[in-house]
């Protein structure tokens, strides 16, 4: 053995110095776990089952090799080789660095002209330019999509670069336009309350994408907000408040003849680091609060606080969407609603849809960065 990298074997694991500081501590189970041989190279999958040995792994010899720990296992004959530096990811224990985790930027009622943009020919030819769409709605929330053709058809190849389709209760696609028998108020020529879509849905779909094909009316403003922004500053001016907001489930519900839809959310989704990832909030879609009437005392005002920071002017974005383009946004994150227009003034038609939020992710990994089997 290289005594210059000394091993120090230990009853359940060993220590070994990877990197120039103090040895680090490997777990028998996890080196025999992760083997590099325990993965099928065109899968990708782990294909060894650790539940099978018949005890605890346990080193036979071992050496340090060529900058590499060399494991002979005790009744397995089975040998395995570890790079130093591969193992020195993970000799702290921290999280392995997840490229998708990107800090989210906050922006106000001014973004509308700073909106990341990008045509819809540019994201089908270029995967660059995908991975570039991909981030901004990864750190804003946010994006618009311009040069969409007048058709089913490219709504769908469009999701088809992030994902797929994600179905909701009431299906696939929804046209946002004047319906004879509504069951949503979008349906209707009616304002639009600020809101996140769906949240009677226990896992309420992450991206939304609203393609705006035709858009003549008087009236019918978009309004975007970005959830982040007000609850950080409700963090920051009333404590309190984002404490019973962020900590609180409250009940939601959608329900017409043929379906019940129901769950519990908190109004301020916050992250694995404990920062806003978002909000979900829908007057129209909230339940009877089923929570003891004196805690109400308490959580009422926080809500009705929250909810007109929202109406602000300081963060609330008005903007009118225009044929040919479609509006990409993080359904956990922005906020949107509309102001009322006159149906008889022209044609008002947006189709929309979801995507899953992990799987935008997802794509947005592959795209940028190698990965462990390449």
């Amino acid at each position: 053995m290289d005594t210059s990298v000394p091993v120090r074997l230990d009853h359940r694991g060993l220590h070994l110095r990877v990197t120039g500081g103090a040895a680090s501590y490997f777990n028998y189970y996890w080196l025999r776990d992760n083997c590099p041989t325990s993965f099928d190279s065109q899968t990708r999958e782990r294909v060894f089952d650790i539940f099978h040995l018949d005890g605890a792994p346990v080193p036979e010899r071992v050496a340090v090799v060529d900058d590499a720990l060399e494991v002979v296992w005790k009744g397995e004959g089975h040998k395995s080789l570890y790079p130093l530096e591969w193992l020195a990811q993970y000799d702290s224990g921290k999280r392995r660095p997840d490229p998708a985790d990107l800090p989210r930027r906050a922006w106000y009622s001014d973004h509308y002209p700073a909106i990341a943009r990008f045509a819809q020919p540019d994201l089908l030819a270029n995967k660059s330019a995908v991975a570039k769409w991909l981030e901004a709605i990864i750190v804003e929330g946010v994006a618009i999509v311009t040069d969409m053709p007048d058709s089913n058809e490219g709504l769908t190849e469009l999701v088809r670069l992030m994902g797929h389709v994600r179905p909701t209760f009431f299906g696939e696609y929804f046209d946002v336009r004047m319906h004879i028998k509504p069951t949503n108020l979008a349906y209707t020529a009616k304002a639009l309350e600020l809101h996140t879509d769906t949240p009677a849905e226990e896992m309420a779909p992450g991206v939304q994408f609203l393609h705006c094909r035709a858009n003549t009316v008087e009236g019918g403003r978009n309004l975007f907000l970005d959830g982040v922004a007000v609850a950080n500053d409700l963090k920051r001016e009333f404590p309190e408040d984002f404490k019973l907001l962020s900590e609180t489930e409250i009940p939601y519900f959608c329900e017409h003849d043929t379906y019940d839809v129901r769950s519990r959310q908190r109004v301020i989704e916050l992250d694995k680091h404990g920062e806003v990832s978002g909000v979900t909030i829908s007057q129209h879609m909230a339940d009877i609060f089923d929570l003891p009437q004196t805690f109400l005392d308490q959580y009422y005002p926080a809500f009705c606080r929250f909810a007109r920071m929202l109406q602000s002017d300081k963060y609330l974005m008005r903007f009118t969407l225009k044929a040919t383009e479609c509006i990409v946004f993080d359904n956990h994150r922005i906020v949107h609603g509309r102001s009322a227009y006159s149906a008889t003034s022209g044609e008002r038609y947006l189709r929309g849809c979801y995507a899953d939020r992990g799987e935008m992710r997802s794509t947005y990994r592959a795209l940028t960065s190698e990965g462990r089997f390449k």
